[in-house]
């Protein structure tokens, strides 16, 4: 009984690859930024046939007008510099919280040997379970205080006060 569903499974299998195999050899055609593989219309514009590699193609979607996004406008300069300060201000307010938990939690974890509790004198694998969990969240402060980091060095640099 259970080699008629290996031997369907097979039987299926054989014939989604050829399907693949037959649809991944359909020639692609390149006319300068437009890819097709109508042998017609290459001719038609001259394109070149794509020889090497695979080719993954989105069709545009012309009933909509497939529009292509433009970049927000560009506040004048006071506002967009005001903008820039309060995000450098609560970036690095957050920065300063992800410090401070790094260090709870860095005393939490005692150089890998974090302090056993009552409930973990006669489960040392509860123990370990909780030693890994702060060292996740350790490794996780750390990546958020590099990532703070990065997004403070990205904008532009306070100005100084003036008298």
């Amino acid at each position: 009984m259970t080699r008629k569903p290996l031997l369907l499974n097979c039987c299926l299998l054989v014939g989604v690859l050829s399907a693949l195999a037959s649809h991944a050899q359909d020639r692609i055609y390149r006319c300068g930024n437009e890819y097709t593989n109508i042998v017609s219309r290459a001719q038609e514009k001259s394109c070149t046939l794509i020889t090497t590699g695979n080719v993954t193609v989105v069709p545009a979607d012309k009933a909509s007008g497939a529009k292509i996004a433009r970049p927000a406008v560009r506040q004048d300069a006071p506002a967009q510099r005001a903008k820039d300060m309060e995000a450098r201000t609560i970036l690095e307010a957050e920065l300063g919280k992800a410090q401070t938990q790094l260090v709870q939690i860095k005393q939490e974890y005692n150089d890998g040997e974090p302090e056993k509790l009552a409930t973990e004198s006669r489960n040392h694998q509860k123990y370990l379970d909780r030693k890994a969990e702060i060292k996740a969240r350790l490794d996780r402060t750390e990546a958020d205080i590099a990532s703070l980091r990065r997004e403070i060095a990205r904008l532009p640099v306070r100005a100084a006060s003036s008298p």
